[in-house]
Parts: C-alpha cells; sequence; structure tokens
C-alpha cells in the first residue's frame, strides 16, 4: 500500500492518502485510494478504478467509481498518453483528462492537461528529481511540480500549492 501525508494552501488541514493497486491480469489493476482529513477526522474521498495499461502506445485509461461528502457517488473515466521526446523515455509530452458524472449520467466535471515531464535519475547521489510543466485545459492555468524521491511539490499560476510527503 503506498501512503502519504498531504497538505494543501487551500485547506489548511493535513490530510492521510492511501492507494492500493491490486493486479487483475499483466495489463490491468484495481486501483483503490482514500483520504482522511485529520482536521475533521472523517473520509474525504474514497475511488475504485479499474485501469488498464498499454504500454506499446505508451496509454493507459481508467473508468471507476468515486465516493466523496460533497458530492456523493460519481462514475469516473480517465485516460493519459504519453509521447516520449527522448529514447530513453525520461523526457516526455504527456497529454491527459478525467470526466466525471453524476448518478444521472449527468457531467459533474471535466480535467485535461497537456505536459512536460523531465526526469533525472540520480541527480545526486541516491536522488532522483522530476520536473513537470504543464497547462491545464479546463482551467487555463499554467502549472508545475517538482518531485524529489518522496517529496513533492505543485503549484499553479492561480497561486494554489500543495506538499506531498509519501511515506
Amino acid at each position: 500500500m503506498e501512503t502519504s501525508l498531504r497538505y494543501g494552501g487551500d485547506s489548511k488541514a493535513l490530510r492521510i492518502h492511501a492507494k492500493q493497486k491490486l493486479p487483475l491480469d499483466s495489463k490491468t489493476r484495481l486501483q483503490v485510494h482514500g483520504e482522511l482529513d485529520t482536521r475533521v477526522g472523517a473520509p474525504t474521498y474514497f475511488t475504485a478504478l479499474v485501469r488498464r495499461f498499454y504500454p506499446d502506445f505508451s496509454t493507459s485509461i481508467g473508468a471507476g467509481l468515486h465516493y466523496d461528502k460533497r458530492d456523493k457517488l460519481r462514475y469516473t473515466l480517465r485516460g493519459k498518453k504519453a509521447f516520449p521526446v527522448t529514447t530513453d523515455g525520461l523526457l516526455s509530452f504527456n497529454v491527459k483528462g478525467k470526466y466525471d458524472l453524476d448518478k444521472d449520467f449527468k457531467e459533474r466535471g471535466s480535467k485535461g492537461a497537456a505536459e512536460l515531464s523531465w526526469c533525472i535519475l540520480n541527480f545526486q547521489k541516491d536522488q532522483d528529481v522530476r520536473f513537470k510543466v504543464g497547462y491545464d485545459l479546463i482551467e487555463k492555468v499554467p502549472y508545475a511540480q517538482i518531485r524529489e524521491n518522496n517529496w513533492t511539490l505543485n503549484a499553479d499560476f492561480n497561486g494554489r500549492w500543495n506538499l506531498r510527503f509519501d511515506l
């Protein structure tokens, strides 16, 4: 199980996030994840997705259910396509999207982004670094991510930010 501590500038609360990936076959897995808000001591959301990977096309798609305290039950579809820029795959251009529907199959939200991702292995001894710069196509705002081993900082040009530490 993957567990992380998350803190965002908008919520002012530490959240505990957990994710488990269960293989269904060599290219498909069930991914469940949820989050606990430590300020109120209650779950924030829970998601279960079936994700299928197409490594020959650097593509993944997923479909599943999402439950949160505000919007209740939603159906979710997501996809990601990577276009390697270098032969080693450490520099890539990614396109990703997500589409949510409520229980009556009415649109509840969409997300889409295009980003450039650059991974530097052994930036320093035992330290890998990943830089991402992208553009949120729905909110029309640029964003960036810096990841160093267990630490991740995300920020966008609207002033939103969050910090994650993987346990």
